[in-house]
């Protein structure tokens, strides 16, 4: 394509592209770019001649041709779908007034950052070095589905679905304003994520600490092989998802230290084979979920000092190496049927810890306590362990009808359901005591007074109460009155005894 009628500002980007060299328009280097609206003909460059040069441009011998860009105010659409760019390209604090469509292009390199522009529409795009958008203000959605990015993006300090600041134009501010011939491209569906990255492929890292988005980000089926940073963002979709991230399989970490989410964080199927580290953050969906990340895998997941969860936390058929999340941070309504993890931090009492199984959204569910039981003896506190047993025998025995609770409540108060042994020892020495007592100030009169042996009391009472084991006194005294209904409760409460602590050893070895 021949360029002609160059402005003189287009002059100093044909002339400087062979040589790779920098042109910069801005007055100072802290001048800000939202103001690009205003600026005038010195620094405004057609996106047609930016085309131009990027496909057919020329490059002088011994040099890398690039378009290195600063403070250009671009006008037009930079059209450059399906187009292969063999040069770095560079317009940084650039303000754009048409939404770029690189859809399906091949580049070497892209860098975009400070610069403010209505949108931008990049799906399939190919990329052999990084994408850098640092510090950019888009105003409309940035779509980047299926993108295949050969090292990292870059999404530092990004301000997606930002309105437009003081001082600048509104309708020159928005995608297309004054233009007959937008593309299905630039009309934006309200309902459609302000950052779509679904099904990108990102070689290395995506960097996007800071990042502050108004409206949904999509990561479904996203392939990242190294990390992902989202460290003191902001994501804002009330009402909807803040961050949907579904099947996203990660390198190593995703990192979101004092994040802050006001929608669903949906993490389901993702595989994350370190840490999910979400220290310092506020996740809230008061009326949903607040976090899903159901049938994950994930190394390790971390809530320490999380600010309390607002919403619900849904970890069903998750699979987790370490949870390191304190009681505090627990929402009032979790799921967490399927859930398993191997290592639970800080180390709490079991006391602290239970409260949560019973927040669970679908009542009682065993395996919860089994997942509990386990953890604390893979870090060896039995006593912890037991603890929850008797919990989930506790609260098993609320979902039996009332008839059936009654044997419960017998081995509870008796044997702890066998968890609490020593409970039963302590029932047969009052029990013993008692008797003792009783009959040792009034003897029961002998059945027969020359046959009988010498009467005591306290073997008379283990008679009584052991059903089993014989001391030839129960068969040879024979009490009246109140005492003889104090010998049939000593016997009863014997075999009761008995019979709870046998179920209670029965239950302990089936556990061994």
């Amino acid at each position: 394509m021949q360029i002609t009628e160059l402005t003189p500002a287009e002059r100093r980007v044909l002339e400087a592209f062979p040589r790779g060299a920098g042109v910069d328009f801005r007055a100072s280097g802290d001048e800000d770019p939202r103001t690009g609206a205003s600026w005038g003909p010195d620094r405004t460059v057609r996106a047609e001649v930016l085309r131009a040069l990027l496909l057919e441009g020329p490059a002088e011998p011994g040099q890398i041709a690039g378009l290195k860009l600063k403070g250009a105010r671009i006008t037009g659409k930079l059209h450059l779908k399906y187009g292969t760019v063999e040069h770095p390209v560079q317009l940084r604090a650039c303000w754009f007034d048409r939404r770029p469509n690189l859809h399906g292009a091949q580049l070497r390199d892209l860098k975009l950052s400070d610069s403010v522009l209505p949108g931008l529409t990049a799906g399939a795009l190919s990329v052999d070095g990084s994408l850098r958008i640092n510090c950019c203000r888009f105003t409309g959605p940035v779509r980047l589905a299926g993108a295949q990015i050969a090292r990292s993006l870059f999404l530092n300090g990004a301000r997606l679905g930002t309105t437009e600041p003081a001082g600048a134009d509104p309708a020159a501010s928005r995608p297309g304003a004054g233009q007959d011939d937008l593309g299905p491209d630039e009309y934006d569906d309200p309902g459609e994520p302000i950052l779509q990255l679904n099904h990108a492929v990102v070689g290395s890292d995506i960097w996007a600490a800071g990042l502050v988005a108004h409206g949904g980000i999509r990561l479904n089926g996203a392939s990242v092989e190294g990390l992902v940073n989202l460290e003191d963002a902001e994501l804002s979709a009330p009402g909807a998802t803040a961050l949907h991230a579904e099947t996203l399989a990660v390198g190593t970490d995703v990192r979101a230290k004092r994040l802050r989410a006001e929608g669903r964080v949906n993490l389901s199927g993702a595989r994350i084979p370190r840490q999910l580290d979400l220290a310092y953050a506020r996740l809230a969906t008061p009326d949903g979920q607040a976090l899903r990340a159901t049938s994950c895998v994930i190394g390790e997941l971390w809530l320490r000092e999380a600010v309390p969860v607002r919403g619900t936390v849904n970890l069903r058929r998750a699979q987790i190496d370490l949870l390191h999340v304190p009681p505090s941070v627990w929402p009032g309504t979790v799921r967490l049927d399927g859930l398993t993890y191997r290592v639970l931090a800080p180390h709490l009492p079991a006391a602290e810890r239970l409260p949560l199984l019973e927040r669970e959204a679908g009542g009682y569910v065993p395996f919860a306590y089994e997942q509990l039981t386990a953890a604390y003896r893979t870090v060896g506190d039995e006593a912890a362990a037991r603890t929850v047993q008797l919990a989930k025998l506790r609260r098993r025995r609320r979902t039996l009808p009332r008839y059936a609770r009654i044997w419960g409540h017998l081995q509870d108060a008796t044997v702890g359901y066998g968890f609490r042994p020593m409970r039963a020892a302590g029932w047969l020495l009052a029990l013993l005591v008692t008797g003792a007592l009783a009959f040792g100030l009034r003897p029961p009169a002998p059945l027969k007074a020359d046959e009988a042996p010498q009467f005591n009391a306290v073997f008379y009472t283990l008679d009584l109460l052991l059903p089993i084991i014989g001391f030839g006194q129960e068969s040879a005294f024979a009490p009246r009155g109140g005492y003889q209904w104090l010998s049939y409760v000593l016997i009863v409460t014997g075999w009761v005894l008995a019979t709870t602590t046998a179920a209670g050893v029965s239950r302990s070895l089936r556990r061994q």
